[in-house]
């Protein structure tokens, strides 16, 4: 495990809480702002540029609103400074609510691992193909499939991005569903089930609501 952080949160945990700049303007968000009201479906990002991010968090904005309607609230945060975050969502809007944490406290809080740039791992990254989500026909290199979902965004790359990159690589991303009261229900680790064939996934909708309805239905009975 890398220094400075933790075993990951899991089912049953409280959530440590986060006060954390929002990328609108409107003011912080923490965990706190949920306590006792809603549910909250929490992702943890590293910058943007990771198109793998870029691309779950418009697959959270598009399952935002089926979570609002069965009560539980979204919050992503990105690991890039405010004005990178304001400046890449002014020309791409999100409905989503998103906060930004440069420095991954929120990452360490929570345990989502740094894996050690071993040449082990470098290998991996080099030979292994993945196929995140289906996004291509076949799965390809991991380099390949991030080249691939930039020129297919028509991303490009800041300077911000880069010093991000060079300073998270290879942190992983993880999401979490958080009850009223803080405690965790339900947790997701990028690589945390199928090792580094898992980089670049995020979880379904429908793994997302059907996590979300075993909440409600939990809280109901």
């Amino acid at each position: 495990m890398a220094k400075g952080f933790r075993a990951p949160a899991s089912p049953g945990e409280l959530a440590p809480d986060f006060v954390l700049p929002t990328v609108d303007g409107s003011g912080i968000a923490s965990l706190s702002d949920y306590r006792e009201r809603h549910s909250v479906f929490l992702a943890l990002f590293v910058g943007l540029w990771c198109p793998f991010c870029r691309r779950a968090i418009a697959h959270m904005a598009a399952t935002d609103r089926e979570l609002k309607a069965i009560g539980v609230e979204t919050l992503g945060i990105v690991a890039t400074p405010l004005e990178n975050a304001q400046l890449y969502f002014k020309f791409r809007p999100s409905n989503l609510r998103l906060a930004v944490d440069p420095e991954l406290s929120t990452h360490r809080a929570y345990g989502v691992p740094k894996p050690p740039a071993t040449p082990e791992l470098l290998e991996a990254f080099a030979t292994l193909r993945i196929n995140p989500n289906d996004e291509f026909p076949e799965p390809v290199p991991i380099r390949e499939a991030a080249d691939r979902l930039t020129r297919l965004d028509g991303y490009t790359e800041s300077p911000t991005d880069h010093a991000d990159m060079e300073r998270q690589w290879p942190q992983l991303k993880g999401q979490f569903l958080i009850d009223p009261h803080g405690i965790i229900r339900w947790a997701n680790i990028e690589c945390g089930s199928e090792g580094l064939a898992g980089i670049g996934k995020f979880p379904s909708t429908a793994e997302i609501l059907a996590a979300a309805r075993a909440l409600f239905a939990s809280e109901q009975g």
